[in-house]
């Protein structure tokens, strides 16, 4: 008997990009898991990871960084969590040892990581911050999204 799914968030218009590119996260560890199952040499998904890491996830992460955890108490244990989780999850994207291990971790870790932030956090900042301030992240999050990279090429996953 498969796990029932979770109903959709409705997310605050402000948050909703930031949520978007969690999708792209998951989509990220699906596309491990993908490999994973499809005997893909570890290199090729370590390759595409790096990629994403470098192209869309370390930004991400400094984003939420410096424009939406400090919104909330540094001191709550949330706060404390997804800024742990982050320190952990960049050792793993930029480590070149233990391939294998690495990339079965951050699948599952970053899963872990944006089911939290989406269920916990956002539903913390929605309830607790301004109309003002989350006006103000979205206006910063339109500032970087104007940087679009390019495509990876070696889609392993399809």
């Amino acid at each position: 008997m498969s796990e029932p799914v979770p109903e959709p968030i409705k997310r605050h218009k402000n948050l909703q990009p930031i949520s978007r590119e969690h999708h792209h996260g998951l989509l990220l560890s699906w596309k491990i898991r993908q490999g994973i199952a499809k005997n893909i040499s570890y290199t090729r998904i370590k390759a595409y990871c790096d990629w994403f890491w470098e192209n869309h996830l370390q930004q991400h992460f400094d984003f939420e960084e410096r424009n939406i955890f400090p919104l909330l108490d540094k001191d709550m244990p949330m706060v404390k969590r997804v800024l742990k989780e982050h320190r952990r999850l960049r050792r793993l994207f930029q480590s070149d040892n233990k391939i294998e291990q690495n990339l079965s971790l951050i699948e599952e870790e970053l899963v872990s990581h944006i089911r939290f932030e989406e269920r916990t956090v956002f539903k913390e900042i929605e309830k607790t911050v301004s109309e003002k301030e989350l006006a103000l992240i979205e206006q910063a999050h339109s500032d970087i999204g104007k940087h679009a990279t390019t495509t990876w090429e070696d889609e392993f996953w399809t």
